[in-house]
């Protein structure tokens, strides 16, 4: 407990690597019984529909918690102290969101991607080009915070070289992705969302075995050591306006997350889909709790400094935890965990990022509708293969970034991008196509605009000395634009066609439909 932890990270952990091959076995041998019924885009996208509500709960929350809840958020506290809550905190309650406004009508309104629902009554090609726009921005940067992640993970586990590391996760996730689709997807993800619950607690109870299993000794040991500031606010965002940003981001982002709102479609009805929703919040919910104590149990027992030696963003804090509470076996537990972790979130984003270059862009913009399943599934896959080798680019050329934050910029660009146009499509008869695309392309293009001119790219990237735009999140400017743009729009170029189409809308939304479109 006194910090200087000596790890073995960055050389061989024999049990780490046993469990990456155990894991890597069990996802390919899902694969193969999910290839044999994955026959058509349904199964491809949405699992044939048949997912249940506890399963789909388990899955979704496989998908939300990522490498940047294990890894960054553990870091983010253990090197900023409270401060690094707000990444739990924002990424927890956004749910409420999720459930009360947005599940039911997905499922209701679409069949495989949020454009579905977005272009329902409006003019279907301009909506789809602007929302694809948006969906693979947030794609993207997610990618880059997970395989961040995944490169270092392999890279002090295997002794392997980093950008190598990074081609191996693209390459083990795309054999199941292209192959198995979303059934494969959906069964890793559950699997690995038991593993990193269990995981995750047992960590967080050997951590807490030298304070007597109480979390306020720990807090105190925390303080004692490097200062009560690190119970306060102020060690990681110290603006208030950019804590408000940031928090925005967190809260709304998730209701336009792409390979979120994607599991709504893997359900047989909008109940299963609420229901799904409330066991995903309360299996979030509680490693979210558990993320605090893992960040302070690193903070006193491995040391700030043996963690910045490590990986500059603290991504290891949970690993070198891990060693420190559990020795080099519980380590290799973890780590297979962790790669556990990565690999299937990459899975889904790539799955999502697929199915809106095939589904949206390809099938309803390039052919208007007018293709075979055996062609839309080609097109899927060929989509898939593409976005993982952007994945391995964007990993390799964003290696140090601390991965909550970057996760934190793909939820501005979700909230700003994705989430106006969605919320205002079905609850806002007024609404039109032109405010949709305008709304969109408004969100996506600023919230981008201001990363790049923001600290996060111009100082600590660019290494200049100020940045253009002082917050690091854009949310506080971004989201409230793109809103504002899709009211100014629609009340300026009103659309008889799709105010009266409002009423499809509302009718499918409260009692569904046996065929979604």
């Amino acid at each position: 407990m006194t910090g200087g932890v000596t790890s073995s990270l960055g050389e061989p952990n024999p049990i780490a690597i046993a469990g990456f091959f155990v894991f890597i076995a069990l996802s390919l041998g899902i694969t193969y019984l999910a290839a044999r019924r994955t026959r058509d885009a349904e199964h491809f996208y949405a699992a044939g529909r048949s997912v249940t509500g506890f399963q789909n709960g388990l899955a979704l929350a496989g998908d939300y918690m990522s490498a940047a809840s294990f890894l960054g958020i553990a870091g983010l506290v253990a090197l900023s102290g409270f401060d690094g809550l707000i990444y739990s905190i924002g990424f927890l309650v956004g749910w409420p969101v999720v459930m009360f406004l947005i599940a039911e009508p997905l499922r209701n309104l679409g069949r495989y991607t949020f454009a579905d629902v977005v272009a329902f009554r409006l003019r279907q090609k301009p909506v789809r080009v602007a929302g694809a726009m948006g969906s693979l921005a947030v794609v993207a940067f997610y990618l880059i915070a997970q395989m961040v992640g995944a490169g270092n993970l392999i890279r002090l586990l295997f002794g392997l070289s980093y950008d190598f590391a990074v081609a191996v996760v693209g390459v083990v996730m795309l054999t199941y992705v292209l192959f198995g689709g979303m059934i494969a997807t959906t069964w890793v993800q559950i699997v690995k969302a038991v593993l990193l619950l269990l995981g995750a607690f047992l960590l967080a109870v050997l951590a807490l075995v030298p304070f007597d299993f109480n979390p306020l000794m720990l807090f105190e040991a925390a303080a004692e050591r490097y200062g009560g500031g690190v119970l306060a606010p102020g060690g990681l965002v110290s603006d208030p306006v950019d804590a408000v940003s940031l928090g925005l981001a967190l809260m709304l982002g998730t209701a336009g997350l792409p390979h979120i709102l994607m599991r709504f479609y893997t359900v047989p009805d909008a109940r299963t889909a609420r229901s799904s929703v409330s066991y995903a919040t309360a299996f979030i919910g509680i490693f979210y709790l558990l993320t605090f104590v893992l960040g302070f149990g690193a903070m006193v027992i491995v040391g700030q400094d043996a963690i910045r030696g490590v990986d500059a963003g603290g991504n290891m804090a949970a690993l070198l935890l891990a060693e420190a509470s559990g020795g080099a076996g519980f380590l290799g537990f973890i780590s297979a965990v962790a790669f556990a972790t990565i690999l299937a979130v990459v899975a889904g984003l790539t799955l999502a990022g697929a199915a809106t270059l095939s589904h949206d862009l390809w099938v309803n913009v390039a052919r208007s509708g007018e293709v075979s399943q055996r062609e839309q599934l080609q097109v899927a896959r060929v989509s898939s293969a593409l976005l993982g080798v952007l994945a391995i680019v964007l990993g390799i050329l964003f290696e140090g970034q601390n991965v909550a934050y970057m996760v934190g910029l793909a939820f501005a660009i979700a909230a700003s991008a994705n989430f106006p146009a969605l919320l205002l499509s079905v609850f806002w008869r007024a609404f039109t196509t032109r405010a949709a695309y305008l709304s969109m392309l408004t969100g996506t293009g600023t919230s981008l605009l201001l990363i790049y001119l923001s600290p996060a790219i111009q100082v600590d990237i660019l290494g200049n000395a100020a940045a253009v735009f002082p917050l690091r999140n854009p949310g506080i400017v971004s989201i409230p634009l793109a809103f504002l743009v899709a009211i100014v729009a629609a009340l300026a170029w009103p659309e008889p066609g799709a105010a009266r189409g409002f009423d499809e809308v509302e009718r499918r939304v409260h009692l569904g439909a046996a065929d979604p479109v």
